[in-house]
Protein backbone atom coordinates (compact mmCIF):
# COMPACT_ATOMS: atom_id res chain seq x y z
CA UNK A 1 0.00 0.00 0.00
CA UNK A 2 1.27 3.45 -0.78
CA UNK A 3 0.54 6.93 1.89
CA UNK A 4 -0.15 9.92 0.12
CA UNK A 5 -0.47 12.73 2.40
CA UNK A 6 -2.33 15.83 0.70
CA UNK A 7 -3.91 13.08 -1.73
CA UNK A 8 -6.81 15.13 -2.19
CA UNK A 9 -4.91 18.14 -3.04
CA UNK A 10 -3.48 19.64 -6.54
CA UNK A 11 -0.07 17.83 -6.59
CA UNK A 12 -1.35 15.14 -4.65
CA UNK A 13 -4.37 13.86 -6.17
CA UNK A 14 -2.54 13.53 -9.94
CA UNK A 15 0.22 11.12 -7.65
CA UNK A 16 -2.86 9.18 -7.02
CA UNK A 17 -4.21 8.87 -10.03
CA UNK A 18 -0.66 7.62 -11.21
CA UNK A 19 -0.28 4.83 -9.01
CA UNK A 20 -4.01 3.72 -9.02
CA UNK A 21 -3.48 3.67 -12.93
CA UNK A 22 -0.60 1.72 -12.01
CA UNK A 23 -2.53 -1.09 -10.11
CA UNK A 24 -1.37 0.40 -6.71
CA UNK A 25 -3.48 0.33 -3.55
CA UNK A 26 -3.67 3.64 -2.39
CA UNK A 27 -4.60 5.15 1.00
CA UNK A 28 -5.01 8.79 0.82
CA UNK A 29 -4.69 11.13 3.96
CA UNK A 30 -6.68 14.50 3.51
CA UNK A 31 -9.47 16.65 4.60
CA UNK A 32 -12.51 17.09 2.17
CA UNK A 33 -14.52 18.96 3.81
CA UNK A 34 -17.44 20.91 2.20
CA UNK A 35 -16.61 21.83 -1.75
CA UNK A 36 -15.38 20.39 -4.86
CA UNK A 37 -11.93 18.54 -3.68
CA UNK A 38 -13.51 15.25 -3.40
CA UNK A 39 -13.78 15.63 -7.46
CA UNK A 40 -10.22 15.16 -7.57
CA UNK A 41 -10.38 11.56 -6.52
CA UNK A 42 -13.90 10.87 -8.15
CA UNK A 43 -12.42 8.86 -11.09
CA UNK A 44 -9.65 6.55 -8.71
CA UNK A 45 -9.71 3.44 -7.43
CA UNK A 46 -8.56 4.57 -3.91
CA UNK A 47 -8.30 1.95 -0.84
CA UNK A 48 -9.53 4.84 1.13
CA UNK A 49 -9.60 8.77 2.52
CA UNK A 50 -8.22 8.93 6.42
CA UNK A 51 -8.40 12.45 8.60
CA UNK A 52 -4.55 13.57 9.38
CA UNK A 53 -5.34 12.71 12.48
CA UNK A 54 -6.12 9.30 12.03
CA UNK A 55 -3.08 8.33 10.41
CA UNK A 56 -1.40 7.08 13.26
CA UNK A 57 -3.70 4.92 14.39
CA UNK A 58 -4.05 3.24 10.41
CA UNK A 59 -0.18 3.25 10.43
CA UNK A 60 -0.58 1.61 13.95
CA UNK A 61 -2.70 -1.07 12.66
CA UNK A 62 0.05 -2.32 10.71
CA UNK A 63 -0.92 -2.34 7.18
CA UNK A 64 2.09 -3.01 4.67
CA UNK A 65 3.31 -0.03 3.29
CA UNK A 66 5.76 0.33 0.09
CA UNK A 67 6.40 3.80 0.18
CA UNK A 68 4.80 7.09 2.17
CA UNK A 69 4.29 10.17 -0.13
CA UNK A 70 4.17 13.25 1.99
CA UNK A 71 2.39 16.29 -0.04
CA UNK A 72 0.32 17.58 2.69
CA UNK A 73 1.26 20.96 3.86
CA UNK A 74 -0.07 24.57 4.24
CA UNK A 75 0.82 25.59 1.60
CA UNK A 76 -0.54 29.54 1.57
CA UNK A 77 2.37 32.00 0.95
CA UNK A 78 0.53 34.41 2.78
CA UNK A 79 -0.63 32.27 5.88
CA UNK A 80 0.23 33.56 9.08
CA UNK A 81 -0.63 31.46 11.81
CA UNK A 82 2.91 30.41 12.87
CA UNK A 83 2.20 27.37 15.53
CA UNK A 84 -0.26 25.58 12.89
CA UNK A 85 1.93 25.95 9.94
CA UNK A 86 4.95 24.42 12.08
CA UNK A 87 2.65 21.48 13.65
CA UNK A 88 2.02 20.45 9.99
CA UNK A 89 4.86 21.74 8.04
CA UNK A 90 8.02 20.62 10.16
CA UNK A 91 6.34 18.36 13.24
CA UNK A 92 3.93 16.23 10.64
CA UNK A 93 7.33 15.97 8.54
CA UNK A 94 9.51 14.91 11.39
CA UNK A 95 7.06 12.06 12.55
CA UNK A 96 6.54 10.83 8.99
CA UNK A 97 10.49 10.62 8.88
CA UNK A 98 11.30 8.98 11.62
CA UNK A 99 8.06 6.33 11.22
CA UNK A 100 9.50 5.78 7.32
CA UNK A 101 13.15 5.20 9.31
CA UNK A 102 11.88 2.90 11.64
CA UNK A 103 10.46 0.71 9.17
CA UNK A 104 12.23 0.59 6.40
CA UNK A 105 9.83 2.76 4.05
CA UNK A 106 10.44 5.23 1.62
CA UNK A 107 9.88 8.71 1.91
CA UNK A 108 9.13 11.06 -0.26
CA UNK A 109 8.07 14.66 0.86
CA UNK A 110 7.33 17.92 -1.13
CA UNK A 111 9.73 20.94 -0.33
CA UNK A 112 9.46 24.11 -2.16
CA UNK A 113 11.30 26.46 -4.33
CA UNK A 114 9.66 29.42 -1.91
CA UNK A 115 12.88 28.19 0.16
CA UNK A 116 15.51 30.33 -2.00
CA UNK A 117 13.95 33.40 -1.31
CA UNK A 118 14.52 36.23 -3.64
CA UNK A 119 16.61 33.68 -5.42
CA UNK A 120 19.78 35.98 -5.13
CA UNK A 121 21.52 32.74 -4.14
CA UNK A 122 20.38 30.94 -7.52
CA UNK A 123 18.38 28.06 -7.67
CA UNK A 124 20.47 25.41 -6.28
CA UNK A 125 22.47 23.68 -3.50
CA UNK A 126 23.72 20.64 -2.74
CA UNK A 127 21.28 19.93 0.69
CA UNK A 128 24.39 20.37 3.23
CA UNK A 129 23.79 22.15 6.78
CA UNK A 130 26.41 25.36 4.88
CA UNK A 131 24.43 25.76 1.81
CA UNK A 132 21.08 25.25 3.22
CA UNK A 133 21.49 28.03 6.45
CA UNK A 134 22.10 30.74 3.59
CA UNK A 135 19.22 30.59 2.48
CA UNK A 136 16.56 33.34 3.44
CA UNK A 137 12.77 32.91 2.57
CA UNK A 138 10.40 35.46 1.76
CA UNK A 139 7.29 33.84 4.04
CA UNK A 140 6.84 31.79 6.80
CA UNK A 141 5.62 28.82 4.49
CA UNK A 142 9.50 28.66 2.82
CA UNK A 143 10.48 29.34 6.28
CA UNK A 144 9.01 26.09 7.28
CA UNK A 145 9.78 24.09 4.60
CA UNK A 146 13.66 24.94 4.67
CA UNK A 147 13.20 24.59 8.51
CA UNK A 148 12.29 20.56 7.48
CA UNK A 149 15.09 20.02 5.32
CA UNK A 150 17.52 21.67 7.29
CA UNK A 151 16.38 19.16 9.85
CA UNK A 152 16.85 16.34 7.18
CA UNK A 153 20.38 17.48 7.02
CA UNK A 154 21.47 17.44 10.32
CA UNK A 155 19.65 14.07 10.82
CA UNK A 156 21.90 12.95 7.82
CA UNK A 157 25.21 14.64 9.17
CA UNK A 158 24.44 13.49 12.64
CA UNK A 159 24.24 10.12 11.23
CA UNK A 160 20.68 9.85 12.78
CA UNK A 161 18.24 6.63 11.61
CA UNK A 162 16.92 7.63 7.63
CA UNK A 163 14.48 5.52 5.60
CA UNK A 164 15.87 3.42 3.34
CA UNK A 165 14.98 5.62 0.57
CA UNK A 166 14.45 9.76 1.31
CA UNK A 167 13.91 12.51 -1.42
CA UNK A 168 12.80 16.40 -0.77
CA UNK A 169 11.15 17.70 -3.75
CA UNK A 170 11.36 21.39 -4.40
CA UNK A 171 8.46 22.22 -6.91
CA UNK A 172 8.79 25.70 -8.70
CA UNK A 173 5.48 26.74 -9.90
CA UNK A 174 2.98 23.68 -10.49
CA UNK A 175 -0.04 24.07 -12.46
CA UNK A 176 -2.48 21.70 -14.33
CA UNK A 177 -5.98 19.72 -13.40
CA UNK A 178 -7.52 19.20 -9.97
CA UNK A 179 -6.67 22.92 -9.17
CA UNK A 180 -10.13 23.82 -8.30
CA UNK A 181 -10.09 23.91 -4.61
CA UNK A 182 -6.93 25.99 -4.38
CA UNK A 183 -9.08 29.34 -4.52
CA UNK A 184 -6.06 32.63 -4.15
CA UNK A 185 -3.02 29.86 -4.72
CA UNK A 186 -4.46 28.35 -7.88
CA UNK A 187 -2.07 28.53 -10.69
CA UNK A 188 -2.11 31.86 -12.92
CA UNK A 189 -3.30 29.47 -15.19
CA UNK A 190 -6.73 28.66 -13.85
CA UNK A 191 -6.58 32.62 -13.04
CA UNK A 192 -6.68 34.19 -15.90
CA UNK A 193 -8.85 31.61 -17.60
CA UNK A 194 -11.56 32.27 -15.04
CA UNK A 195 -10.79 35.77 -16.10
CA UNK A 196 -11.38 35.64 -19.78
CA UNK A 197 -13.79 33.34 -19.82
CA UNK A 198 -16.27 35.50 -18.12
CA UNK A 199 -15.32 38.26 -20.92
CA UNK A 200 -12.79 40.53 -18.85
CA UNK A 201 -9.07 40.96 -19.95
CA UNK A 202 -6.56 39.13 -18.15
CA UNK A 203 -4.97 41.02 -15.02
CA UNK A 204 -1.06 40.70 -14.69
CA UNK A 205 0.66 42.64 -11.68
CA UNK A 206 2.08 45.61 -12.68
CA UNK A 207 6.57 45.55 -11.75
CA UNK A 208 7.46 47.54 -8.87
CA UNK A 209 11.23 47.05 -9.46
CA UNK A 210 13.22 49.36 -11.96
CA UNK A 211 14.26 47.63 -15.22
CA UNK A 212 11.52 45.14 -14.93
CA UNK A 213 8.46 45.89 -17.62
CA UNK A 214 5.35 45.23 -16.87
CA UNK A 215 4.37 41.25 -16.56
CA UNK A 216 8.09 40.81 -17.16
CA UNK A 217 8.50 38.77 -14.48
CA UNK A 218 9.69 35.19 -14.43
CA UNK A 219 8.67 32.17 -13.17
CA UNK A 220 9.60 28.11 -13.71
CA UNK A 221 6.25 27.07 -14.47
CA UNK A 222 5.93 23.15 -14.74
CA UNK A 223 3.05 21.02 -15.90
CA UNK A 224 1.83 18.97 -12.91
CA UNK A 225 2.48 16.10 -15.18
CA UNK A 226 6.45 16.16 -15.13
CA UNK A 227 5.77 16.47 -11.33
CA UNK A 228 4.49 12.99 -11.15
CA UNK A 229 6.52 11.52 -13.58
CA UNK A 230 9.55 12.47 -11.08
CA UNK A 231 8.12 10.95 -8.29
CA UNK A 232 6.92 7.97 -9.95
CA UNK A 233 11.01 7.86 -11.57
CA UNK A 234 12.02 7.94 -7.85
CA UNK A 235 9.87 5.34 -6.15
CA UNK A 236 10.98 3.28 -9.49
CA UNK A 237 14.86 4.29 -8.20
CA UNK A 238 15.20 3.46 -4.61
CA UNK A 239 18.33 3.82 -4.76
CA UNK A 240 18.42 7.72 -5.17
CA UNK A 241 17.99 9.97 -2.44
CA UNK A 242 18.33 13.53 -1.95
CA UNK A 243 17.14 17.22 -2.59
CA UNK A 244 15.88 17.57 -5.51
CA UNK A 245 14.71 20.48 -8.04
CA UNK A 246 11.03 19.88 -9.79
CA UNK A 247 10.97 22.33 -12.49
CA UNK A 248 11.05 23.09 -16.19
CA UNK A 249 14.29 24.25 -16.20
CA UNK A 250 13.84 27.30 -18.14
CA UNK A 251 12.16 30.94 -16.59
CA UNK A 252 9.23 32.25 -18.61
CA UNK A 253 7.62 35.70 -18.01
CA UNK A 254 3.85 35.97 -17.03
CA UNK A 255 2.82 38.06 -20.33
CA UNK A 256 4.30 34.58 -21.94
CA UNK A 257 2.01 32.04 -19.52
CA UNK A 258 -1.41 34.27 -20.64
CA UNK A 259 -0.46 34.79 -24.34
CA UNK A 260 -0.43 30.53 -24.23
CA UNK A 261 -3.67 30.71 -22.65
CA UNK A 262 -5.61 33.02 -25.00
CA UNK A 263 -3.48 31.30 -28.08
CA UNK A 264 -5.07 27.76 -26.58
CA UNK A 265 -8.47 29.62 -26.76
CA UNK A 266 -8.20 31.47 -29.69
CA UNK A 267 -7.94 34.55 -28.98
CA UNK A 268 -6.18 37.68 -29.62
CA UNK A 269 -4.35 38.38 -26.15
CA UNK A 270 -6.61 41.50 -24.05
CA UNK A 271 -3.91 42.30 -21.05
CA UNK A 272 -4.22 44.71 -18.12
CA UNK A 273 -1.72 45.75 -15.51
CA UNK A 274 -3.18 46.23 -12.03
CA UNK A 275 -0.50 47.04 -8.39
CA UNK A 276 0.73 44.57 -6.72
CA UNK A 277 -0.77 43.96 -4.00
CA UNK A 278 0.53 45.22 -0.36
CA UNK A 279 0.41 41.74 1.29
CA UNK A 280 2.84 40.40 -1.79
CA UNK A 281 4.91 43.66 -1.88
CA UNK A 282 8.66 42.66 -0.83
CA UNK A 283 7.42 38.91 -0.60
CA UNK A 284 7.47 38.35 -4.24
CA UNK A 285 9.53 36.20 -6.25
CA UNK A 286 10.44 38.16 -9.54
CA UNK A 287 12.70 35.19 -11.25
CA UNK A 288 12.62 31.51 -10.74
CA UNK A 289 14.82 28.69 -12.38
CA UNK A 290 14.81 25.37 -11.44
CA UNK A 291 18.66 23.78 -12.02
CA UNK A 292 17.55 20.43 -13.18
CA UNK A 293 21.86 18.65 -12.89
CA UNK A 294 21.26 17.08 -9.80
CA UNK A 295 18.24 14.84 -11.05
CA UNK A 296 19.32 14.44 -14.39
CA UNK A 297 23.00 13.27 -12.77
CA UNK A 298 20.85 11.11 -11.29
CA UNK A 299 19.58 9.62 -13.98
CA UNK A 300 15.62 10.69 -14.34
CA UNK A 301 15.59 11.79 -18.34
CA UNK A 302 12.30 12.75 -19.08
CA UNK A 303 11.93 15.84 -21.02
CA UNK A 304 9.45 18.65 -19.63
CA UNK A 305 6.45 19.27 -21.15
CA UNK A 306 7.12 23.04 -22.75
CA UNK A 307 4.53 26.04 -21.32
CA UNK A 308 2.75 26.24 -25.00
CA UNK A 309 2.06 22.66 -25.18
CA UNK A 310 1.20 22.13 -21.13
CA UNK A 311 -0.83 25.45 -21.43
CA UNK A 312 -2.71 24.49 -24.43
CA UNK A 313 -3.11 21.16 -22.97
CA UNK A 314 -4.53 21.87 -19.83
CA UNK A 315 -7.02 24.86 -20.87
CA UNK A 316 -8.39 22.54 -23.89
CA UNK A 317 -8.75 19.00 -22.49
CA UNK A 318 -9.57 20.21 -19.02
CA UNK A 319 -10.77 23.97 -18.32
CA UNK A 320 -13.35 24.15 -21.38
CA UNK A 321 -14.60 21.08 -20.27
CA UNK A 322 -16.79 22.71 -17.85
CA UNK A 323 -18.95 19.85 -16.42
CA UNK A 324 -16.23 18.06 -15.35
CA UNK A 325 -12.97 19.80 -15.31
CA UNK A 326 -11.24 17.36 -13.11
CA UNK A 327 -7.92 15.19 -14.24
Amino acid sequence: MHIVTGGAGFIGSNLVAALCARGAEVMVVDRLRQGVKWRNLAKHPIAGVIPPEGLWDFLGAGAPVEAVFHMGAISATTESDGDLVAAVNITLSQRLWDWCAKRGVPFIYASSAATYGDGSLGFDDDGSEAALAKLRPLNLYGWSKLAFDRRVAQMLTRGRARPPQWAGLRFFNVYGPNEHHKGRMASVVLHKFRQIMAGEAATLFASDRDGIADGAQQRDFVHVDDCVAAMLWLHDNPGVSGLFNIGSGEARSFLDLTRAIYAALDRAPDIRFVPMPDDLKGNYQYFTEARMERLRAAGFRKNPITLEAGVASYVRDVLLRAEDPFA
